[in-house]
């Protein structure tokens, strides 16, 4: 018997729309996610700082997948100020304490990819995978159909980590 799996969200996407409400133009996908003037809620971004923010993942690997990324374009370590290295390392810190109050995960990966042979989507702007896993959550799923299935909607999501953020 065929299943199926609603991920209803995800349409946009599939149609070729904008998912992230990044406004199309000049910079990088994080800078125009950052430039965008719709609501945080829409963009997705859980948490602006002076140099670098959070921002949910507009195609997670799991529920509450958050990349920290500095505001300006950076393609690698050495191109961050000290500034921007800090807080990026500070935010990257409270982001894991964000996802393990509001997911209560086993554990969480926290991973860079710096440059496009290294995996990095957006290869031009630094960003830092933050996401909740529990043991068992790869199954057959992921192994051999190739498929993620999500439990709650981005927006779900962006409500959990950003009462979670404010609780911490």
């Amino acid at each position: 018997m065929l299943e199926h799996l609603w991920a209803p969200w995800r349409s946009h996407y599939v149609a070729g729309g904008n998912p992230t409400g990044a406004v199309p133009g000049e910079g990088t996908l994080f800078e125009r996610i950052l430039a965008a003037p719709e609501p945080d809620e829409e963009t997705g971004i859980v948490w602006r700082g002076k140099t670098c923010f959070a921002v949910l993942n507009a195609h997670p690997y799991g529920s509450g997948h958050v990349l920290v990324a500095p505001n300006r374009a950076a393609a690698d370590l050495a191109d961050l100020s000290k500034t921007e290295s800090d807080e990026l390392w500070d935010a990257v810190r409270a982001t894991v304490a964000a996802i393990r109050r509001a997911y209560h995960p086993h554990g969480v990966n926290v991973g860079i990819n710096l440059g496009a042979a290294a995996g990095a989507g957006v290869p031009d702007h630094l960003h830092v995978h933050c996401l909740p896993r529990w043991r068992g959550d790869t199954n057959f799923m992921t192994a051999t159909a190739e498929t993620r299935v999500l439990p709650e909607s981005l927006s779900e999501s962006w409500s959990k980590l950003r009462n979670a953020w404010e609780a911490g």
